[in-house]
């Protein structure tokens, strides 16, 4: 149970970040009967499934698509899939575009009905979250944990479950003169990630990406163009994704968003139509996009510490069905640490 005094409160698990790891994660934990409190520093919850409404239409900012690859993920697909909320976009992807022909390669390109928040949303309905809670520092308390917050509140938890960025948790566990042993440690600083510079852009008059409406060139500044309507996310309006490719996206990151909006529209323009006119636009960096170096395992329960696991896609991910898979394996290894 949750209990509180004063300003804290004691939980069994406090799950940090609201992506679709730790999402998934407090989901099983809570089913297991642990109380759980999910706290993101965010406005909204998703994580990287994210999802921006620009002018009369939305567009994916973050996760594009996702695929499966395990029964596991596959078994939450189909629920999703069953009520309505994801759909197959495409299959097959060859030649710098997405393609319905023989370069199928037998894997769908799944989406989320209105946007991939929808799911983030969905998996949130059940669940305890507090967003905009912006954590300053984690330390041990006993055979628990103390999680301290920038309003001056602190949470008491049994476990703990960090889904950030690995760089972000283990600032927050330093911040706390955390122990970690050196082993731990390690593997956790080994995790190297690339960032991502994306853009939304509401079009009138006309985008002319391929069927079914998406180009990938990973050689290109802008390796990832996508029509949101085409896609099926957005009938209301035709808005673009577009995102730099890694090496791009460290080179530009501190730019200024005006020259990064030129920097999108030398990749967008082939694709637009003569008489087309770019309405609005919103630019988003992330910073910590594409795990370049993973852990091998889903997961990391820390040694020698009260229950601690880390998770998240850079954990034998990346892609979506890695964080989903992280998570859940996560929540395994804390029930099984008790």
């Amino acid at each position: 149970m949750i209990t509180a005094t004063g300003t804290k409160q004691t939980i069994d698990v406090l799950v940090v970040g609201a992506g679709l790891a730790g999402l998934l994660a407090a989901t099983k934990l809570q089913a297991a009967g642990r109380s759980i409190l999910v706290v993101e520093k965010a406005h909204g919850v998703g994580g990287r499934l994210a999802t921006w409404r620009l002018g009369p239409g939305r567009g994916d900012y973050g996760a594009q698509f996702f695929t499966v690859r395990q029964p596991q993920f596959q078994a939450i697909i189909d629920e999703w899939l069953e009520l309505g909320l994801a759909f197959e976009w495409s299959r097959g992807w060859a030649a710098g575009s997405a393609v319905a022909d023989g370069a199928d390669d037998g894997f769908p390109r799944y989406a989320i009905t209105r946007g991939m928040t929808a799911v983030a949303k969905h998996l949130a309905a059940n669940l305890t979250i507090h967003n905009q809670t912006r954590l300053t520092h984690i330390r041990e308390a006993g055979d628990g944990w103390e999680v301290a917050v920038e309003d001056g509140r602190t949470f008491g938890t049994r476990a703990l479950l960090l889904t950030p960025p690995v760089p972000q948790s283990l600032a927050l566990l330093d911040a706390g003169n955390v122990p970690l042993n050196a082993a731990n440690r390690a593997a956790l600083e080994r995790i190297e990630y690339a960032p991502c510079l994306s853009g939304l852009f509401w079009v009138e008059g006309g985008v002319a990406l391929p069927a079914p409406g998406a180009v990938q060139q990973p050689e290109q500044a802008i390796n990832w163009l996508a029509d949101n309507q085409q896609k099926g996310i957005s009938p209301e309006a035709a808005i673009v994704t577009a995102h730099a490719n890694p090496r791009q996206s460290k080179i530009w990151y501190e730019a200024p968003t005006g020259e990064l909006v030129g920097l999108f529209m030398g990749g967008l323009r082939p694709y637009l139509h003569k008489t087309s006119v770019i309405k609005a636009q919103h630019i988003h960096r992330w910073r910590y996009a594409l795990p370049l170096v993973t852990h091998p395992e889903r997961t990391l329960l820390a040694d020698g510490l009260p229950p601690l696991a880390f998770a998240g896609d850079a954990f034998n991910g990346p892609r979506v069905e890695g964080a989903a898979l992280s998570g859940l394996a996560a929540a395994t290894a804390l029930l099984n640490s008790a």
